[in-house]
This record gives C-alpha cells, structure tokens and sequence, in this order.
C-alpha cells in the first residue's frame, strides 16, 4: 500500500509539474497575492514549490506537498510578511490585490520596491531573453513561408525557425528545472520523468526531427509559429501597458492572441497531425525518410498521452475516427485487422519509455 500510495504521489508530482500554469489566469491572481522577496521569487524551487500549492488548492487536493526545504527562505518570507497576514496558510501570505497601474507578478520576478523600474523598461531575465528569442522565431517563421523569398534563404529561415524553438525550449527547461542533480543513471531517469511530459520538452523533439530532415514542409511552421506569437503576446501584454506604441498598433492583436489561446492550440493539434500524414505520404517520394516518419509518429503518440497536449489531440483523433472508421466498416474491411494492431499499440505508451526513445532516436539523427 506504501509503494503505491508512493507511486500514485510521482505521478501527481509529475502532473503538477507538467500542468500549463501560464493558461490558467487562477494561477496568475494566485501568484500575485504571494508576498515574497525578490532574492527568492526568481529561485525556480520557490516558483515550483507555489505551483505545486496552487496545483493541490486548485486541481488535485489528494496531491502531497512538502515545505520547502530551505529554512531561510521560509524565515525570509515571515520578516516580509505583515502581522495581518499572521493567519494566512502555510507558505502563502495574503496582500490585497493591486488596483492601480501596477502591473500583477505572473511566473517571473519582478520588483516590489518602490524604486523598480516602470513596466515599459527592458532587463534581460529571463522572460525577456525568452521574448526575444520568440519574436525571433516568428520573425524568421514568417520569412520562410513568404512565397517571394529566394529558395535557399527561404530553406535557411526554415531551420533557423526550427533551432530557436529548440533553443527556447532547452532554455525553458533549464530556467524551471535545472539541469540533472547527478550525471549518473539513476539522477538522469528521475530528471527526465520530470520533463518528458511538458511542452517544453515535446515541442524541442518537434523541432529536433524536422530541423535534421531534408524535407522542407512548411505546414511543420503553424505549431511554432502558433506558440511564438502567443508567448510574444503574453509578454507584450504584460509589461508594455504603458507604451503608448503598443496602446496604438499592437494591444488588439496581443488581446485577440491572448483571448484566443484555445483556438491556436487547436490549430496547432490540427497542423500536427496533418504532418504525421504528410510523413506517411512522403514516403512515396524520393524525399523519404523512414526514420524521421517513425520518430515523428512515436512523437505524436507522446502528445496523445502526455497531460499537456492530450487534449485537443484527443479530440482531432475523436474527429478522425468518426469520419473515416464508418468508411473503413463500409468499404474496406479487411483494413480492420491491420487499424486494430495500430490502435493496440498507439494506446499502449508509457510517456517515460516513449520519450526517452524520441530523445534518444532524435539525438542520433542529429549528430549523424
């Protein structure tokens, strides 16, 4: 009972990990109303350890959370906080909520001191580094598909489109996670477990088998672009409020972005699974590639499963089934047998072993 009571715990650690805080706006009132020093609100174990908070009061209160294990920090939080605000919860202290210009904290730092810099003003951490490489991408992005563009600049803006996204995301992951405790089997596996179902993670294996492949599908540009503008939009939103610029050509967009995320995602689960299929047909081509095919396959079996995606590409697979399964009964039975075996092993995946293939076959196809 102890082992399971155990394992039922990782996997709701791995849940609240790989849950996608920056889309719920209970996360962003809740993070506001947390009073801590600005040394300790940039430390990812605090913001992980209120993510954890959040996922337990919000999503599953069955979910176990320890105290931080870093007693200055905890002792640091209580000198903060107010006499008032004696009451509040274990590691959460309550302050009234801005109502003025003021902008609220969301996932990173910023300062609660009087003689911080105004919202407009740029510092290079690391949600700045992080728009500036998605403003990049989309940039870039958007160079590539531009039907006038030279052929071989066009192909260059296609990989660099690729590799940024990449490398947002390994920045991402070492931003929220760091990077393994120990360079040992055992420190690695625990590491990963912890990644592999986060969208960080599955969208840099996005970009590591297209960006390796010599087949350029453009249609491969929708997903990236789609979280390019929606991080740009965020950013944009929250710290340029003031910029009489943004006031006159971009808050419409960054608000029609940001009111529209579900509809991205959806566009983007679309775009995706389209491309398994364009895989599958260009297998037919002199262009193919078997191993990239697969590897893209195993990837979107991941998405199926992992809790960060699993949502719309449930439901374009649902959409899918419904239309093509009565054609298969009806004209093509002896196609049962076969979709049978595949739909066996597309709902057989366990996330950990699926992702550390995709990582691994993705690694290989890179370096060779």
């Amino acid at each position: 009972m102890a082992e399971d009571r155990d394992e039922s715990q990782k996997l709701k650690r791995i849940a609240a990990s790989s849950y996608d805080y920056d889309n719920d706006p209970r996360w962003s009132d809740y993070w506001s109303n947390i009073l801590i020093p600005d040394n300790l609100a940039s430390r990812p174990g605090v913001i992980d350890h209120y993510k954890r908070k959040f996922y337990q009061r919000y999503i599953d209160p069955e979910l176990v959370v320890e105290p931080m294990s870093t007693g200055s920090s905890s002792q640091s939080t209580r000198q903060s906080t107010p006499s008032s605000a004696s009451s509040a919860p274990n590691g959460e202290s309550a302050r009234p909520r801005n109502t003025g210009s003021s902008t609220a904290r969301s996932s990173g730092p910023t300062s609660a001191t009087t003689g911080s810099p105004p919202p407009t003003s740029l510092r290079w951490d690391r949600q700045t580094i992080q728009f500036s490489i998605n403003a990049w991408v989309f940039v870039v992005a958007v160079l590539a598909i531009f039907p006038f563009v030279q052929r071989n600049l066009s192909n260059r803006a296609y990989r660099l489109s690729f590799m940024g996204t990449a490398g947002h995301s390994l920045y991402s992951l070492y931003a929220l996670y760091g990077v393994p405790r120990a360079w040992n089997m055992q420190a690695l596996q625990v590491y990963f477990q912890t990644v592999i179902s986060t969208k960080d993670f599955i969208y840099f294996i996005y970009c590591l088998s297209f960006v390796t492949s010599n087949l350029y599908l453009k249609f491969a540009l929708i997903p990236i672009m789609c979280r390019a503008i929606e991080n740009v939009a965020k950013f944009l939103r929250r710290n340029f409020t003031r910029s009489s610029l943004y006031r006159k050509y971009l808050e419409e967009p960054c608000v029609w972005v940001e009111s529209n995320t579900t509809t991205l995602s959806i566009l983007s689960s679309h775009a995706e699974i389209g491309l398994g299929f364009l895989l599958i047909i260009s297998l037919l081509s002199w262009q193919r590639n078997i191993i990239q095919t697969f590897m893209y396959w195993q990837l979107l079996k991941l998405m199926y499963h992992a809790p960060v995606t699993s949502g719309y590409h449930q439901s374009v697979w649902t959409k899918i089934g419904r239309t093509v399964n009565p054609l298969i009964h009806r004209h093509t039975p002896f196609l049962n047998t076969p979709l049978s075996a595949v739909q066996r092993w597309w709902f057989r995946c366990d996330i950990h072993t699926t992702g550390r293939q995709l990582l691994e076959s993705g690694m290989r196809d890179y370096i060779n």
